[in-house]
């Protein structure tokens, strides 16, 4: 399974540059609840960061796919060199002995013997690394760094979460609209970065709710029915519902539809 999300994110990348349908029947986390009950709180817990939109009312008006990835580095990954180190210690490492014996034979020919001498050392001193034309390590490589990419701007990374909730909110805002409070069924794709993450991926979905509000749609209620069976309906997701703590669980829709599914 580790080795393959980055494969289906991949995959979800190509799709997405080329306009075609990104969901994937993967396995995957689907967050179902009723409005303001607290599924994205759930999430943020999930993350350990503050980075979704806040608000009251329906504030969740896009399916948003939350793919986490983990960038510790484990002990076998560690590129320290040792590699050179032990092929010394094996009867590989008498390269300056055998230059030193070299250097002595070719001694009358100059500065030709004291370049060869130069060269070797040179290409194992960057073989392990060291060489000084070597690139330093930039601040976004830096162990420990968390950062989110959205599929909609490939390339740009956030270190920021406030601006990804910035960014959240903008990009519903442009398809479901600034002021009617609608929803749309299309996603919004979202990697974070972290190693504090485990790998995997989880589904947050506008809340159930049962009556239009202000400028909402009369029929916002099957729309926001139809998103959350249609990620819930796939045969590979965990559904995980959400219900306040202060109501009863025998009334609750999200766990009503979780059995449906």
């Amino acid at each position: 399974m580790e080795e393959l999300i980055p494969v289906a994110s991949k995959l979800q990348d190509v799709l997405g540059a080329l306009g075609q349908n990104t969901n994937l029947d993967l396995p995957q986390i689907v967050v179902i609840g009723g409005q303001s009950s607290g599924k994205s709180s759930v999430l943020e817990s999930v993350v350990g960061r503050s980075f979704l939109p806040r608000g009251t009312g329906i504030v969740t008006r896009r399916p948003l796919v939350l793919q986490l990835f983990n960038t510790a580095v484990g002990p076998d990954d560690k590129g320290d060199g040792n590699d050179d180190d032990e092929d010394e210690d094996r009867g590989g490492g008498n390269d300056e002995d055998v230059v030193g014996e070299y250097d002595e034979k070719k001694a009358d020919n100059g500065s030709s013997g004291q370049h060869g001498v130069t060269q070797r050392r040179q290409q194992r001193h960057r073989r392990k690394g060291g060489s000084s034309s070597s690139a330093p390590q930039t601040p976004t490589d830096a162990e420990g760094q968390e950062w989110g990419e959205f599929l909609h701007q490939p390339g740009k990374r956030y270190y920021d979460f406030n601006q990804i909730r910035d960014e959240i909110s903008r990009d519903t805002n442009r398809l479901a609209g600034l002021n009617s409070k609608g929803v749309s069924p299309t996603p919004i794709h979202l990697k974070i970065y972290s190693p504090n993450v485990l790998s995997l991926t989880m589904v947050d979905l506008p809340g159930l709710t049962k009556v239009a509000v202000r400028d909402q749609p009369e029929d916002i209620e099957e729309q926001i029915y139809s998103m959350n069976c249609q990620y819930g309906s796939n045969p590979n997701a965990i559904l995980l519902a959400v219900t306040s703590a202060n109501t009863d669980l025998a009334s609750s829709d999200a766990l009503k539809l979780a059995r449906e599914l």
